[in-house]
């Protein structure tokens, strides 16, 4: 019998790097044990066959950003647990390597009401989550929403110079009409659980609201319960 031993000190013994390479390679996703990648250092092994995969190097890894078409009707915990190996959308294009780490201690730091859907980013990434809290009011968001009702006269001209809900004003809104039953909000320090209460302002009301883009991040043909990564570079 095998003693089991790390994985780490097996990439030392079947290559001659150091143990922090060896560390490096595992959690890059470039070490298979019977096939199977595996990136976690610690994994016990005994008799299994363990490769490097071609081409890699011992370099760290960055964390994960992704962005995510939510379904509508579903919370944000669930369209979180919705991420995985299976749901990623198969013509991403970000290059980006899948490993499992990436799908731990993800965040959504501009989320959608339960009712909405479209566009979430969920990240690992102090920096993508700081400018999605602190810079959230510069960034612009654009959103579709199906509409009943009639519109009032001058609804887009209240819409472009403000609305007022008693001592609170809105900023101006960019609304334009992409059918007969549905508009196109392009908004700053505007947030989606509030569109519904704003169509209302001028005579609509919300069927369904979608958001189609984040900053400079388009949500595109993304599938909804599908995620990609936001490759690197992207830039919100």
């Amino acid at each position: 019998m095998t003693e089991p031993v790390r994985l780490a000190k097996r990439v030392v013994a079947l290559t001659g790097c150091s143990r922090r390479e060896a560390e490096l390679y595992i959690e890059g996703g470039w070490v298979r044990v019977d096939g199977e990648t595996v990136d976690e250092p610690q994994f016990m092994v005994a008799g299994q066959q363990v490769s490097l995969d071609p081409g890699a190097v011992p370099v760290p890894v960055e964390p994960a950003t992704l962005v995510l078409h939510k379904p509508a009707g579903m919370t944000m915990a669930a369209a979180r647990a919705l991420i995985g190996a299976a749901t990623r959308a198969p013509d991403d294009p970000s290059g980006v390597r899948l490993l499992k780490r990436h799908f731990a201690r993800l965040e959504a730091p501009l989320p959608l009401p339960d009712e909405a859907s479209g566009l979430v980013v969920f990240t690992q990434d102090w920096r993508v989550k700081r400018r999605l809290t602190e810079d959230a009011d510069r960034i612009e968001q654009e959103c579709v929403v199906d509409v009943a009702g009639t519109l009032a006269p001058d609804g887009l001209d209240r819409l472009g110079h403000g609305l007022r809900f008693g001592s609170y004003a809105l900023p101006p809104i960019k609304a334009s009409w992409q059918s007969e039953q549905r508009l196109r909000f392009a908004m700053k320090r505007v947030q989606p659980d509030q569109l519904a209460r704003i169509c209302a302002a001028v005579g609509l009301q919300a069927q369904a609201i979608r958001r189609i883009r984040l900053g400079r991040v388009p949500m595109a043909r993304l599938a909804p319960g599908q995620w990609r990564y936001l490759g690197p570079h992207e830039r919100i």
